[in-house]
């Protein structure tokens, strides 16, 4: 393998499937399956899942007249939502997996500690990392990358959900828009390309960690990342 120890970035609307809102069991149970085949391989994995399939911070405490801190809490809650959905998808087909939240809640799941995370991995467990970094203000995407630093990954996978990499425009409204296979950290900042925030960029490039974005719908995809095969896009 290429990576042996990864970090998995998956959005939140990558669990909607054909719903507007909430959870559908389909493309949990998908991931999941993913999940047990790199696992299986022998990698290491971490995750991190978003909350825009419950809530978007940002976005929905505006239009509930909430304050911008008190949404990205609620949107932190929805991503424990989603952690533990995933982990019981994973349990159902024998892959032990851990959820540690950076928002105590002891009853279900542990605190976030770095070498507990690091020593899960070790022992072939997938460590879930929920609540974003604990803090309002920061995006997931910011959440994933600092975790990924914190464990050593060796690469961060960015699953999108019905794009297949890094495009120049939106290629959902613009069908001309041209996908970008070999980028640098520079390009997303200086292009203010719409695939991560800037700081999860900035610290991703600090760690020196490269970054895959693919959909998350490939067959195999994860598999062929660990083994070098050519997909989506490559960001070093």
């Amino acid at each position: 393998m290429k990576y042996k120890r990864i970090l998995l970035k998956i959005s939140g609307e990558a669990l909607l499937g054909e719903q507007q809102f909430g959870i559908d069991q389909n493309p949990v149970k998908k991931i999941a399956m993913e999940i047990k085949k790199a696992r299986d391989l022998g990698a290491e994995i971490a995750v991190v899942v978003g909350g825009g399939n419950i809530f978007r911070g940002m976005k929905n405490s505006a239009k509930l007249g909430m304050d911008q801190a008190s949404g990205d809490y609620v949107g932190m809650l929805a991503t424990v939502m989603n952690a533990i959905a995933l982990q019981s998808a994973l349990n159902q087909i024998e892959v032990p997996c851990r959820v540690q939240s950076a928002i105590a809640m002891n009853q279900i799941a542990e605190p976030y500690i770095r070498h507990r995370a690091i020593r899960h991995l070790e022992k072939g467990r997938v460590v879930i990392f929920a609540a974003g970094t604990g803090n309002p203000f920061f995006t997931t995407d910011t959440a994933a990358a600092l975790r990924a630093s914190e464990i050593n990954a060796e690469a961060m996978l960015m699953a999108k959900n019905g794009v297949d990499g890094v495009y120049n425009d939106d290629p959902r409204v613009n069908p001309d828009a041209k996908k970008l296979e070999d980028i640098t950290y520079d390009d997303i900042i200086k292009h203010d390309l719409k695939v991560m925030d800037t700081s999860a960029c900035t610290l991703c490039k600090q760690n020196r960690i490269p970054i895959i974005v693919f959909d998350f719908d490939a067959e195999n995809g994860i598999i062929d990342i660990l083994q070098d095969k050519k997909i989506g896009t490559s960001i070093k």
